[in-house]
């Protein structure tokens, strides 16, 4: 599903992430763990990017669970998504993340982190990001700060789309998501215009637990 998903919202400077290609060590086949990994963050990229379609309301309904943590979240998920429609889960969207005006929730690191939007936040990852060779694509409007972005980046760096120096993961989660994305999941749990998307939140704060502890662990 990582491919199907994905947003295309950052781009590689091929020059830049050639220089990073020669010095990194990155495996030529991906462990079954960081395929799921990407699979996971693409998902929830998609969902936070835009709302999702009929055709991938029916996929997420056959999304199977198990009594894990991530697969309750994802029973909830398909439960969530076959109880609603497109059309109903797009005002859904518009209220909570557009609105007339803004929406209910800003799904911004640079809001969470301070109050405002833009700023030293999201300069610094624009630095970071520039480091890994990568950038916005020039048709995005929305800044990389936020959380559909930060979650296409994981999951690119988790499939080895682009090119990293060892660490760079474990050091931009911990940077760039995990100080501010639970609480932006947490919230949209308990969003008073959320329905489907409270599901969405849930599966996202399960997941970000999820990688919070796997980084945690020593290297």
């Amino acid at each position: 599903m990582a491919s199907e998903l994905s947003n295309l919202h950052l781009e590689a400077s091929r020059e830049r992430s050639a220089r990073i290609g020669q010095s990194a060590a990155v495996a030529v086949e991906l462990a079954e763990v960081d395929v799921a990994r990407a699979r996971e963050y693409a998902l929830i990229s998609a969902l936070l990017a835009r709302a999702p379609d009929a055709e991938l309301l029916q996929r997420l309904g056959r999304l199977p669970g198990d009594p894990s943590p991530l697969g309750r979240a994802h029973a909830e998920l398909a439960q969530a998504a076959g109880r609603t429609h497109a059309a109903a889960v797009e005002r859904e969207y518009f209220n909570l993340f557009v609105g007339l005006g803004r929406g209910e929730l800003l799904p911004y690191a640079s809001f969470y982190l301070t109050g405002f939007l833009h700023g030293h936040v999201l300069a610094r990852l624009r630095r970071d990001l520039a480091d890994l060779g990568l950038r916005r694509s020039p048709d995005i409007g929305e800044p990389e700060d936020h959380a559909a972005i930060l979650c296409e980046l994981m999951s690119g760096l988790a499939r080895r789309q682009w090119p990293a120096p060892p660490g760079a993961e474990r050091e931009l989660f911990a940077v760039h998501l995990a100080p501010w994305i639970g609480h932006f999941f947490a919230d949209l749990e308990r969003a008073d215009a959320g329905q489907f998307y409270r599901s969405v939140g849930t599966l996202g704060r399960v997941y970000m637990d999820i990688e919070a502890e796997a980084f945690a662990m020593p290297a």
